[in-house]
């Protein structure tokens, strides 16, 4: 079997390899010639695929920027970015061009499978349209499907193989061809009755995680002002073994999901005269995270008798998570902008981001970046970068990741 992947993304990448290792030819179809070449060439952009995974696949994988290189294929699976638009709103425009340049090609018997996350109806009501424009009939001369993708970068312990995969067709039938697909690469399918329920099914996964993170940002503003160490009750009510689920404090979320998901839901209700107060209520709470984190920074300066304008800060990680180079959304962004914007020196060590495109900032070496450095801020706790050293050895430690809870240091304080 052969299969077409639209966007060799965090996503798409890793799933053609996944489909190349299981004796699958996969073309990829990539908009930036840079990154086409690059996979032609068995060099990787992706944390989570080295250059040696693609050197071993035998050339199964080829890579194009043309949608004519899908004509031959079975499946075409599309891995295009979702994001927000300014406003936060669903911008559709990568996927609605995806769909035009597909109609061209699309052929009969070919099953077509939406992974990018987005809002319940995309799948029928505007991918399903655009591809008919070929003339074929969705559900009848070709299959349609929707099945959310689960990646999370940098983990280890959950692939894309022991991961349970939804599938959710626009008939039975697409259902059918979508499940034996993804049968090749996954050890467990999880069919539902519409594309529908696949694409709220994502949105609620995602949703739940910014309920509850937001839940323990606010508590951890107001333990703040209580002056209770908001790790050490998070600490204890995980002792529960039943009835409680752990989620931390941080200084806000990042990535191509968390902060954007829950207002595709959000603006999809306001279509049927409902309005998602919960769940818009959570996003602000986690967007003004920064904002806090960068009154503590203030705070802890203060005590010492120095002022936020002029003093050099360290950011410790500015991906959005431990173990990738992935910025996007990252609250750390948002907590160097406003300290610039405060008169701070803001310098920056991250070994997975060597600069910071548009800021004219770029990663210095742990040494030189905390060399004369008034406060460093753990942000992102990458594993490479001994935190419990700067902790111990730096004049003053903002610490918004709990990295040091278990420690007793004068010099340090946490979120």
């Amino acid at each position: 079997m052969s299969v077409g992947i639209v966007g060799l993304g965090y996503v798409g990448l890793p799933l053609a390899v996944a489909f190349a290792r299981a004796g699958h030819d996969v073309v990829g179809v990539e908009v930036d010639a840079r990154r086409a070449n690059a996979i032609n060439e068995g060099r990787s952009y992706i944390e989570d695929v080295p250059d040696e995974q693609l050197a071993d696949l035998g050339g199964r994988i080829s890579a194009s920027t043309r949608f004519d290189a899908l004509r031959p294929v079975n499946a075409i699976l599309i891995c295009v970015p979702t994001p927000l638009s300014a406003n936060r709103e669903p911008e559709l425009g990568p996927l609605l061009e995806a769909a035009n340049q597909l109609a061209r090609v699309l052929r009969p018997g070919q099953l077509v499978v939406l992974e990018s996350t987005t809002y319940p109806g995309t799948t029928r009501e505007r991918l399903a349209p655009l591809l008919e424009e070929s003339g074929l009939a969705a559900g009848r001369d070709f299959a349609l499907a929707f099945s959310p993708e689960r990646v999370d970068p940098g983990q280890v312990n959950f692939t894309i193989r022991n991961t349970p995969k939804v599938v959710g067709g626009l008939t039975e039938d697409c259902t059918d061809r979508a499940a034996e697909l993804y049968a090749a690469v996954c050890e467990e399918i999880v069919r539902v009755s519409t594309p529908e329920v696949a694409e709220l099914s994502k949105l609620l996964e995602n949703i739940f995680r910014s309920v509850n993170i937001a839940l323990v940002n606010e508590l951890a503003i107001l333990t703040d002002r209580m002056d209770i160490d908001i790790w050490e009750v998070v600490d204890a009510a995980a002792t529960k073994p039943f009835g409680f689920m752990r989620f931390e404090p941080g200084p806000g979320m990042g990535g191509h999901c968390l902060p954007v998901d829950p207002f595709y839901l959000s603006w999809r209700a306001r279509e049927f005269d409902f309005a998602t107060e919960f769940i818009e209520l959570a996003g602000k709470i986690n967007q003004r995270m920064p904002y806090h984190c960068v009154e503590r920074i203030e705070r802890a300066l203060n005590d010492v008798g120095k002022p936020v304008r002029g003093s050099r800060v360290t950011l410790l990680g500015v991906a959005y998570k431990p173990g990738v180079g992935d910025t996007r959304e990252s609250p750390a962004l948002k907590i160097a902008a406003l300290l610039d914007a405060r008169g701070a020196e803001v310098v920056y060590h991250d070994p997975h981001v060597p600069e910071l495109p548009g800021s004219g900032l770029r990663s210095q070496p742990l040494d030189e970046a905390l060399q004369g450095s008034e406060v460093a801020v753990i942000v992102t706790a990458h594993a490479e970068v001994d935190l419990g050293v700067v902790a111990r050895d730096a004049p003053l430690v903002v610490d918004l990741r709990g990295v040091t809870r278990h420690e007793r240091l004068a010099n340090v304080e946490r979120l």
